[in-house]
């Protein structure tokens, strides 16, 4: 029976802490941010743990390129931050890859952080009017009223999903028929184009969203 190394209990004991932290970020941040660790020591199953997973991948599946290249490049460098990134639906992410080093210098492990933007812009729209300043005639954005309800659904259909610490289109078929009926209850469908943008937002059809209704 082959017993594991002093270097091999001091590279799984970097990857347990690494993993706690990994866990504890993911929760800070339910439904906006995926926290994904991967073991490097292991490429074809690199995939040690997932919070809040946006990106549909599992623990167990194989390392992403800039984890071959760690692997491959102990110089590789050891942060790469703040760049652009999609999820496998579209949707625009943000991402941070940490690379975690044993004390021989050899990447053991990699920490990412996959930011969901397209959550934010909402957000980032109330706040730009929030600050705006010099408005002559406050009277001219009644011409956005659509716009704004627009904004106003897609932070709804956000603020449901993030409380049960998922995407729109991550939620369960009851949780989704839940929230169309409550959409449905506060008067969202009163504009035509509504159920299409719904229907967006859940990856669903426009005519499920109707069915939902029921």
């Amino acid at each position: 029976m082959t017993h594991p190394s002093e270097r091999d209990r001091a590279d799984e004991h970097l990857v347990r802490e690494a993993e706690r932290i990994a866990v504890a970020i993911g929760r800070m941040f339910p439904g906006l941010c995926e926290v994904v660790l991967h073991d490097l020591r292991r490429p074809d199953s690199a995939i040690r743990a997932i919070e809040n997973n946006l990106s549909g991948r599992q623990v167990g599946d194989s390392a992403t390129e800039l984890g071959l290249r760690r692997i491959a490049d102990p110089e590789y460098p050891s942060v790469i931050q703040n760049y652009s990134n999609h999820f496998p639906d579209g949707r625009p992410a943000k991402s941070t890859s940490i690379g975690i080093k044993n004390a021989d210098g050899r990447y053991v492990a990699a920490l990412c952080l996959n930011l969901d933007v397209s959550t934010l812009s909402p957000l980032a729209l109330t706040l730009a009017n929030l600050v705006a300043t010099g408005a002559e005639h406050p009277g001219a954005r009644l011409e956005t009223l659509r716009d704004r309800t627009g904004r106003e659904l897609r932070s709804h259909i956000d603020s449901f999903a993030a409380a049960r610490s998922s995407t729109p289109r991550g939620l369960h078929r009851d949780q989704k028929r839940e929230l169309v009926q409550h959409l449905h209850r506060e008067g969202f469908f009163e504009t035509r184009s509504s159920a299409q943008l719904i229907a967006d937002q859940l990856g669903v059809s426009r005519a499920t969203v109707y069915n939902y209704t029921k």
